[in-house]
């Protein structure tokens, strides 16, 4: 046989295992899973030099050691010092080592021949390094068959082959790592969910008044509908809550519940926060998905939906007639599915006749309607929920159980509350971090809470007075304190008390009040 026919013969083989090596390199860029990958891996580097056996030992930096659990003809797991052996050579100096003895080098273990019965010939290892060309473990490959030598060229094809196994190994490793985050992530949000949503139970809403039961059963009556829901109510009155309450009692619970206010942003903004806008609407401008699309399939919030511009109301009629939404520059319509909860302060019919809310916007949002009543016009409710909150803060601050005394107690029932239940919660957050003992007195508690603004929590006057001049006096002081809070303003002061303007007047008149 000629030498030009031999080289042929050479060149050929090559070009195979080139080809080869290359398939290989691009299957293994395929594999996600570190345990399946590490498998092929050692099967195809021992194919690719004809090799016997093959062994990756991945790099613990933490603990200086090398080890593997994949070997061909291995079961057991190997790990040992990285700064040892053939393995940890390679490893500390990134060169590769070709033996054509095993046992005559002075660096071979022959421990784990012991251990397997197998006897080690020839040896070829190659270092792995990641794309830094930080080492990451070693590629050895044992016994060229047929009793043969490893070549020059099987170091370079095993080099090539050990490069790209290296980053694969990588890759596997982060999204296996990325998929580990995501599960527990994932588990944390169920724990959460189930937490937050423990928290809005309709049992959880507190008060034994027969406003808030009614305002309860209603709840319960229609949180699993897809009917929307007006919730009105002065400020503070818990119409965040009571919405959230709706949200988390429904099957939408595992879906978003997203809250915007209406008040809070500027007209230019509140339209692009609900709707979204698309990229390159005006200079500079990304695409941004709308609360509204966020919600899809869950819940919207509108709070202080009164103060939303007319612009904005027509956009948002179209949404809740057509059930699709167009980003702003958007040239197509996507589909929504999303409850409607809004909440307002305001007495929006008294909004429609000024001109400034959509009389067909209100009918929309208005199916349900669930009136939020004031503190005030639910005393018999302030000593549960003071204790509540109590219960809530003392816990929350790391202190021991506390209390509040008859007096403080007292005091909390006679005050207006106009800031109502948020107003009562901040109160008793504050008496609980200012309270010296376990028990909260009357002493602790704000001034203004105290005096009712000029009033006395404690009885009007010393001595013994009649049935007739004790209410007079408790009338007078409410009066002024009423018409104080308001400004002057007898419509606010009349509702404040409960009873009409008129009433108001005539008692002015008769106590002589200005």
């Amino acid at each position: 046989m000629s030498h030009q026919h031999i080289d042929k013969k050479i060149e050929t083989k090559l070009e195979h295992k080139y080809s080869t090596l290359f398939k290989l390199c691009h299957m293994m860029s395929y594999e996600r899973d570190l345990n399946t990958l590490l498998d092929f891996l050692v099967k195809k580097s021992a194919d690719v030099v004809d090799a016997d056996r093959a062994t990756i030992f991945l790099f613990d930096e933490k603990r200086n050691e090398l080890w593997s659990k994949v070997a061909m003809g291995i079961t057991d797991i190997i790990r040992f010092d990285a700064r040892l052996g053939i393995a940890g050579e390679v490893l500390q100096s990134g060169k590769i080592i070709n033996i054509e003895d095993a046992y005559r080098h002075p660096k071979f273990n022959p421990d784990v021949d012991k251990r397997t019965g197998y006897t080690t010939k020839t040896l070829l290892c190659v270092p792995m390094k990641d794309i830094n060309g930080k080492p990451i473990g070693v590629l050895q490959v044992l016994n060229k068959k047929e009793g043969l030598l490893f070549t020059t060229e099987d170091g370079e094809v095993l080099e090539i082959f050990a490069s790209h196994a290296a980053i694969a190994i990588e890759n596997a490793r982060l999204i296996g790592e990325l998929e580990g985050s995501k599960a527990r992530l994932q588990q944390e949000n169920v724990i959460l969910r189930e937490k937050t949503r423990g928290r809005f139970f309709v049992s959880n809403i507190i008060g034994t008044s027969p406003t808030i039961q009614s305002i309860v059963k209603l709840i319960e009556k229609i949180s699993d509908s897809p009917l929307n829901v007006l919730i009105t109510g002065e400020s503070g009155t818990g119409k965040e809550l009571a919405a959230r309450t709706i949200h988390y009692n429904s099957s939408r619970f595992e879906k978003p519940f997203i809250d915007i206010n209406c008040a809070a942003l500027p007209e230019s903004l509140l339209e692009s926060e609900l709707f979204g806008i698309e990229k390159g609407v005006a200079t500079g401008v990304e695409k941004r998905v709308g609360k509204i699309e966020t919600a899809n399939g869950g819940t919207l919030f509108l709070d202080e939906i009164g103060d939303m511009s007319l612009p904005a109301q027509a956009k948002l009629l179209r949404v809740l007639q057509e059930r699709k939404l167009e980003r702003i520059g958007g040239r197509s319509m996507i589909d929504i599915d999303v409850r409607v909860l809004a909440a307002s302060n305001k007495d929006l019919k008294s909004e429609i006749e000024k001109g400034r809310f959509r009389e067909d916007l209100l009918y929309r949002l208005n199916v349900v309607h669930i009136e939020m009543p004031p503190l005030r016009q639910m005393k018999e409710d302030i000593p549960l929920l003071a204790k509540y909150f109590l219960t809530s803060f003392t816990s929350e601050l790391g202190k021991g159980a506390m209390s509040f005394s008859n007096e403080a107690i007292d005091c909390l029932m006679k005050y207006s509350w106009h800031g109502n239940v948020r107003e009562l919660e901040n109160e008793v957050k504050r008496a609980v971090i200012l309270s010296e003992g376990d028990v909260i007195e009357e002493s602790d508690l704000s001034e203004h809470v105290r005096e009712s603004r000029g009033t006395a929590c404690r009885a009007p006057t010393e001595g013994i007075h009649s049935l007739k001049e004790t209410v007079e006096e408790i009338e007078i002081r409410m009066i002024k304190e009423a018409l104080k809070t308001s400004g002057g303003n007898k419509q606010k002061a009349s509702e404040a008390l409960g009873i009409t303007r008129q009433g108001l007047i005539k008692k002015i008149k008769r106590y002589g009040l200005s």
